[in-house]
């Protein structure tokens, strides 16, 4: 599936506990890391998902697909998709899935070279981790499906 020329694009690191978000313009292709929904209520984390939409008015959603190194699913995988089929559903905008495997590692480590480090890295990892999703998806000719 080709991408489309232009419009903004909201990314997501999900997780059981936070969600990071990313936002990115398709003509410029860079991420930038946005906010971390601090949540584990799906309705809250919905609603907090919503103003971002209405803020940002994204032309497509990136959720990233956590799978082991071999790249067989686990748990977080399942809940992943779900949650991508969730948001175009409940949004009626266009989800993609993009491999995140090592995502965090490198978000990890883009903090530390900056030299953001314990708790402070913490509240900043996802958004991190959902912008090193974002720009992984612009970097590749076609997103996975």
């Amino acid at each position: 599936m080709k991408r489309q020329q232009s419009g903004t694009v909201l990314a997501f690191d999900f997780g059981k506990k936070r969600i990071g978000v990313a936002v990115g313009e398709q003509v410029l292709r860079l991420a930038h890391p946005l906010t971390t929904i601090h949540c584990e209520i799906t309705k809250q984390r919905f609603e907090a998902i919503a103003k971002l939409i209405e803020i940002w008015h994204p032309v497509l959603l990136v959720v990233g697909l956590p799978t082991h190194a071999d790249g067989s699913e686990h748990e977080l995988t399942r809940l992943s998709q779900r949650f991508a089929r969730r948001l175009e559903g409940r949004f009626g905008i266009k989800s993609i899935l993009v491999d995140e495997r090592y995502t965090t590692i490198t978000a990890r480590s883009s903090l530390g070279e900056a030299g953001i480090k314990g708790k402070k890295q913490k509240t900043m990892l996802d958004q991190i981790a959902a912008q090193h999703i974002l720009q992984s998806f612009f970097d590749c000719d076609y997103a996975t499906t």
